[in-house]
């Protein structure tokens, strides 16, 4: 009967985590990261064992880069459960992205503490995706003076490829790309296309073109995801490479109008890029008078200096 009536007592304690938590989730879905943080920290206050508040406190701190809130509140996770995967991945996360803020003296210091909680998830979880995926990144990214590692890159993109094709192909052309090997990238970015066809997998192929100078190459891929996704993003992208490299220019224009007509928050970019690169388009053209439409169109939405910049190079002309 004793027990029957302190599990009485910690029903309503439950019900209280459990509707913070999901309070928690929908803030961040709203991004509204320093309100969940306010209304976790009391909650963590009085429930300090609960993990997911913990946790969650420890991501709302993450989602605003104040990386020691969310080192303080993962490694508390760490030492309640030394055998929880996640939890050592998310503590290294957290220490990685400080060291990146930090002197190369203190990062070299937090490194350790990093590649040790990478490893640590890995063994403990063998099907840990995104800790491989970190690993893959930590040692392609690191110098080798510290621990920097092509072969332990490539030996976690291996295991990826053994959990996910896809991942495993997306790992090995961003080893080849970051390792300047871009004929190889492209190679494995195809095949992460064949495999996933993803929108992650054409974008990953359409940045590589775009970085070697090749935007025909960028449009044709732009292009071939559109068909299989029909995003309106693409409109822009399409639009982007076309009035940044002087080329296929009505194609780029009618994408634009397109992206424009059929916008929504949804889509990522703002409508007022989508005015600029119509600027640029018509400044191409030689255009002076839509040129100025445009990025005046542009200039109403937002006054950004690329937008500026660009008005003072059109009234040049």
């Amino acid at each position: 009967m004793k027990h029957f009536f302190l599990l009485l007592l910690c029903i309503p304690m439950l019900s209280i985590s459990q509707t913070t938590a999901e309070t928690a989730q929908q803030l961040f879905d709203q991004k509204q990261y320093s309100k969940a943080e306010t209304i976790l920290t009391e909650a963590v206050a009085n429930a300090p064992n609960d993990r997911q508040l913990i946790e969650l406190l420890g991501d709302a701190y993450g989602f605003q880069k104040k990386w020691d809130g969310a080192i303080e509140n993962y490694e508390l996770l760490v030492e309640m459960d030394d055998f929880n995967a996640n939890y050592h991945y998310k503590f290294g996360g957290a220490k990685g992205m400080k060291a990146l803020e930090v002197s190369k003296l203190r990062a070299i210091g937090l490194i350790g503490d990093v590649k040790r909680s990478f490893k640590r998830a890995a063994e403990l979880d063998p099907t840990h995706i995104e800790v491989r995926w970190a690993m893959v990144e930590l040692y392609m990214q690191l110098p080798g003076i510290i621990g920097g590692s092509y072969k332990k890159s490539m030996k976690y993109a291996n295991e990826l490829e053994n959990l996910s094709k896809v991942d495993g192909y997306l790992a090995k052309g961003y080893i080849y790309e970051y390792d300047d090997e871009p004929e190889k990238a492209e190679e494995y970015y195809k095949k992460a296309i064949e495999v996933g066809g993803s929108v992650t997998c054409y974008d990953k192929l359409t940045e590589l073109y775009v970085k070697e100078n090749q935007p025909l190459k960028a449009i044709s891929n732009l292009e071939k995801s559109h068909q299989k996704h029909q995003r309106n993003g693409m409109h822009y992208q399409i639009g982007k490479v076309a009035a940044d490299y002087n080329i296929q220019l009505d194609k780029g224009e009618k994408c634009l109008n397109t992206y424009i007509a059929n916008y929504t928050a949804k889509d990522g970019v703002p409508v007022c890029w989508a005015y600029y690169r119509l600027s640029q388009i018509a400044k191409h053209r030689g255009n002076k008078q839509k040129a100025l439409e445009w990025i005046n169109k542009a200039l109403a939405e937002e006054k950004l200096d690329p937008f500026e910049e660009h008005k003072e190079a059109i009234l040049e002309m």
